[in-house]
């Protein structure tokens, strides 16, 4: 999902990865299994199969570390700021592990084309030392959204097949 807020002297633009579903749905899933799982589990237990209790609820955290990394997954952002004179990208889950500041002057985007009529451009920021993937969760629709709300903003040095080569 790619949004973008424009302001007066700057531009924010937020990548992320889609999410089908919050944390609340999740857990929401979760006790709609449990309950049914957990009531036909005890069900056997008292029918003197007790064994299926360890295994009914061993099947049920499983489920939920599951659904919860992949819920802390899909909490990873990528925040672009371009200002009158840098460009700021941070990168991480609930806050930014990684940042770079760039100058807006010597900046430029890079657009290597998909491989595949399906595949999303990759793109990339860079300087003369820097270099700064963006957008690689991305589906194709979205970033080509990117790509266009980054063409306003910053100048477009490379595009091609083997446009990180050229560089």
């Amino acid at each position: 999902m790619v949004s973008s807020t424009r302001s007066s002297k700057r531009v924010m633009i937020v990548a992320r990865p889609n999410r089908s579903a919050d944390w609340g749905a999740n857990v929401s899933v979760l006790l709609a299994l449990a309950v049914p799982m957990l009531g036909i589990a005890v069900f056997f237990a008292l029918l003197g199969a007790w064994l299926i209790l360890p295994f009914a609820g061993l099947e049920l955290l499983a489920l939920g570390i599951a659904l919860y990394r992949v819920n802390y997954k899909l909490q990873y952002r990528q925040v672009i700021t371009v200002s009158e004179d840098s460009v700021c990208i941070d990168k991480g889950y609930d806050t930014p592990r990684e940042h770079w500041q760039l100058a807006r002057q010597n900046s430029g985007l890079t657009v290597t084309a998909q491989r595949h009529p399906w595949d999303a451009p990759q793109l990339c920021v860079h300087d003369r030392e820097v270099y700064v993937t963006l957008g690689e969760f991305l589906n194709r629709e979205e970033s080509l959204k990117l790509l266009e709300l980054l063409q306003r903003e910053i100048r477009v040095r490379a595009s091609g097949s083997s446009a990180l080569r050229e560089f």
